[in-house]
This record gives structure tokens, sequence and C-alpha cells, in this order.
């Protein structure tokens, strides 16, 4: 049976709960062990699919087509095992299989309660399909004292006095450095565990974000006053990078207390060498290259969170560091802004919905085209540059997507505006957003001597996508006669997957989402190539 580790959090959010757990799973493999891990969110969304990017973030897709928390995209980082829908669940779409199980009368005429209802099926999802792994690691959202969050924390609580000696509590911090006294607090981590003890649940082990390094007193009083020895208070000090983390928390110990925890005590050290360097190349990279994104959410990086991090491990791959340039698409409505795109060593343009930003979107993509900057347009930025080429080269001076209204000559749309009786994915109009996405990872055909095909180094591939809109296959002749080449297509030739111009330095739009497959040890092909392209017009500038 898997031992299992749960997550929790005090005092404040975004202390980095999920990149703790990831470092954490990263260390546990280090040390030969097989991990997988897990997040419970305790608001009321059934996903956060259809949430704004500003309230949560961006939404990570799994291969089997889960939209989750973007926390599972450091998960899948850092250790290298891929999610699934299993691995993320709401409050939202624990209470929704309840209501429907009880107006099935699955409980019999019982009154349907938080306890044991709610709590059991909580219970069920932790424990369910967890495979052939020696820990699962299971976060919990938010902060203890949170009214949503009860619920879990009391599941929780069960499952520790049902799992015995096989569950341990991981209680992430804050220590704040109050500068006006010149003093680290400790108060705040007393409140946080003495609200936890109130719920029943006793932590193994404090991990203490700081900004300083913890005094040896202030540990001895947190580990007295908290009922942990001194060895399971973990300094968790703010890293140069992300990539830091896992030797970080190695050297404080944090995963020698847990395996000790744990019974584990003849556990074989963790090799670090990969973390080591993953952490040299981006701390002591040979250059820079700045890349422009061309956003809807620019001003909150968390929103392409992927995104930032298939990029930095392009700059791995390519030994530099990716300076990016966050520019709102709105700008560029106006043709006397472009100019901020001058000194960029390229441009990507990543996915989005709805019209707002949409001509920015095209105007940069033609910059790009016209300038001959390299271009990755990534799920809506393939669509605009596939729009800009309709209007500027194969003259359908009208041409848009249907997702922006009635007017012009769509040449996007919702694949059933031009599709009937499809059988590769069913989505309709007027339907829940929730349900009409094409969702998860799908295959693609390249083609041959393509710079994708180049690229990949093969000739199918399997990317995950999230979208609701399609170009129109049926423009493709007359959109390569003007220059732009369908370089992949799904297996049945339906769905254009991939586009790209031939005579440029690099110009590739994509309608699928390669940020989710990229890792520090394994950057995604085309994020090391599209790196590779930038430091080539570094060059040149």
């Amino acid at each position: 049976m898997p031992r299992y580790i749960f997550i929790t959090g005090g005092v404040v959010s975004s202390l980095g709960k999920g990149l703790a757990s990831a470092a954490l799973g990263a260390l546990l493999q280090a040390r030969g062990y097989k991990v997988r891990l897990r997040k419970l969110d305790p608001y009321l969304n059934v996903d956060p699919g259809t949430m704004s990017p500003y309230q949560h973030g961006e939404v990570y897709v799994t291969d089997d087509g889960a939209e989750t928390d973007l926390d599972l995209g450091h998960y899948e980082r850092f250790t290298g095992v891929s999610a699934a829908q299993s691995d993320n669940i709401t409050t939202g779409r624990i209470y929704s299989e309840i209501i429907e199980r009880e107006r099935r009368g699955d409980y019999l005429g019982a009154t349907v309660q938080v306890i044991p209802h709610v709590t059991d099926a909580i219970k069920a999802f932790v424990l369910s399909d967890a495979g052939d792994v020696d820990f699962v690691l299971c976060e919990v959202g938010g902060t203890v004292g949170d009214i949503e969050g009860l619920p879990f924390f009391e599941a929780l609580r069960q499952l520790g006095q049902e799992l015995g000696d096989k569950a341990l509590f991981l209680h992430v911090t804050l220590l704040p450095f109050i500068k006006v006294a010149g003093e680290m607090k400790t108060k705040p981590t007393q409140h946080s565990v003495k609200e936890l003890l109130s719920i029943g649940i006793q932590p193994d082990v404090l991990l203490c974000r700081c900004e300083i390094p913890i005094d040896p007193g202030d540990k001895r009083k947190i580990a007295l006053f908290c009922n942990v020895p001194e060895k399971a208070v973990i300094e968790g000090r703010d890293a140069a990078s992300l990539y830091d983390v896992p030797m970080a928390y190695h050297r404080e110990g944090l995963d020698t207390v847990i395996l000790e925890k744990f019974g584990l005590t003849d556990a074989p050290q963790p090799d670090l060498s990969v973390w080591e360097g993953i952490a040299n190349a981006v701390n002591n990279p040979d250059g820079e290259v700045t890349i422009a994104v061309v956003g809807k959410y620019t001003v909150l990086a968390d929103a392409y969170k992927s995104l930032l991090e298939a990029l930095t491990h392009g700059g791995i791959a390519n030994g530099v560091k990716v300076k990016v340039k966050w520019l709102d698409a709105s700008q560029f409505e106006d043709p006397e802004n472009l100019s901020a795109l001058e000194d960029v060593h390229a441009i990507l343009v990543p996915g989005g919905f709805g019209e707002r930003g949409a001509e920015g979107k095209i105007a940069a993509a033609r910059f790009a085209r016209e300038h001959s900057v390299p271009y990755f347009g990534i799920c809506f930025g393939m669509q605009m540059a596939v729009i800009e080429a309709a209007r500027h080269l194969a003259g359908i001076e009208t041409a848009t997507s249907s997702e922006f209204g009635q007017g012009g000559e769509a040449i996007v749309g919702l694949l059933t505006e031009w599709v009937k009786d499809n059988e590769i994915v069913q989505r309709y109009e007027g339907g829940d957003l929730g349900g009409t996405m094409r969702l998860g990872a799908f295959p693609a055909q390249l083609a041959p001597g393509s710079r994708v095909a180049e690229i990949y180094g093969e000739a199918a591939i399997h990317e995950r996508h999230r979208h609701r809109y399609e170009v129109n296959i049926d423009y493709r002749e007359r959109l390569e006669a003007a220059g732009l080449v369908f370089s992949g297509l799904s297996p049945d030739g339906v769905l254009p997957e991939i586009v790209e111009y031939p005579d440029h330095p690099w110009f590739i739009g994509v309608q699928f989402h390669p940020e989710y497959k990229s890792r520090p040890f394994a950057p995604h092909p085309l994020f090391a190539s599209f790196v590779a392209a930038a430091l080539e017009q570094s060059r040149l500038v």
C-alpha cells in the first residue's frame, strides 16, 4: 500500500505548497521511489476551466482531457509523471456527484450530510486509482481555517487515523520578517498549527517559508510550541529559481525527516545530478534573448505559467536566459505602438479566448512575418496568424473568426459550423462552456520535409489541446498558394494542427499547447528550436 503525505498550508495563500509538493516528489524520485501527486481544491467550481486567469492563473490540461489547477503543471515538470483526471478534484465536483447520486436515490432515503457523505467521497478520491507507487502526495488548496476547506481537512483527519503509520502531515507556514522590529516572528506559525490542531490534525513536519535564515532559537521555539521535533522544522527560504528548490529542501533535510517518520532509514541517498545541471543552466546562462509575449492577461504571469516555464526550458536547451517582455495585445491596435516589437528577438502569441486583443495579435503576427522576426503562435496565436495571412496574402480582406461575431468571412469557426456528423470531437454551439472544448492529447501527422518534422524528428506526434475553434480546412488551398503551409494535420486530414512559412527564419503556428509537455530535464523541441531561432536573431540585431 502506498504511503500518503498530506500537504496543507497556513497563514497566507501563495506560500508555494504546489512547488513544495513537486520538489518533495522529485526528491523521493531521486531516492528511487515512485510517486504520484494530487490536488484537492476547495472552491465550488466543478473545474477551473471557465474561471478567469486573473482569478486562478492558468488552466492546466492533462493527456486525458482534464482541466486542472496549475499546480499539476508543477507536479509534472518536477517529476515527469503525467497527471490524470483522477489527480485533481474540487468541492464543486464532489457536491455535483453527491447531489446526482441523491437524486437517483442511491442513498436510499438517508439524510445526505457533510459527514459522512462528503468526507467519504473525498477519502475515496484520495485513495482511488493510486497505481503502483510508493508515495501519494496530496495537497489541499487554500489555508487552514478557510470555511470551504473544512470538509477536506476533516476527511484527511479521518484518513490519518485510518492509515496510521502510512500517513504523514506536512504543514507549510510563513515566518514573516518585520523590518521595523528587525525580528522574524514565529507567532503566525504557532497560530496556524493551533488552528490545525483544533481540527484534530497534528502536523509531523513544518515547512517554514521565509526570506532570511531561521535562527536556531526560533527553530527550538517553533518545535516546542508546535509539538514537533526540532529537526522537523524545515527552513523554506526563497530560492534563486524554482529549480533550486529540490536541492535546497534536501540540504535542510526535508526528505530525510519524512523518510525517517515512515521508518525508511535505509533509503539510498538521492541522485540530484540532474537538478544540479538544471539549476546551473538557469543560474549561469551564457547569454540572453528577449522574447515578446503578446497576450491578454500579461499583468499576471501565473496566467501563462506553463508557457513561461517552457521558455525557461528552451533557454536551458540553448544555454541562455530568456527575458520575457510582456505586452498587452490591445496596444497594437494602434500601428504606432508596434515599435515596442523592434527590440525583441522573437514574438510569441499564446492561447486565449474572446475578441479583445485579437486585432493586436494579428498585427503582431504581421510584424513578425514582414520583419523576419521568429514567431510562435499557440492555439489562438495560430488562428490569428492564419487570419493575418488570409487578409494580407490570400486576398480575403474580411477574414475573421466566428468567435468574434457574424461579420466577415469566418475562416476560423466551431467545428460544427463547417463539418457535419464529425466523429472526432462533439461540440455544440450554445452548450455549456465547460463541455464545448477539444481537450486532451490528440495525434497529428507532420508533412515530410517540413520544418516541424525536422524539429520533432518524427512524422507523428501527440499534443494536448484546449480550444473550441478550428481553422477551416477548406481554405487550405488558397492559403498555401499564398505561402502559408499546413504542415501538420489530424490523421483524417480534417483539422489543421500546424502552419508554417518555409521561407521565413522561424514562423510556426500550432493549434495545441506544447508548453504543457515541456520539462526542465526534457525541453519541448518546439520551444528549444524557437529559443534557438531567437538566439540567432539576437546575433543579427
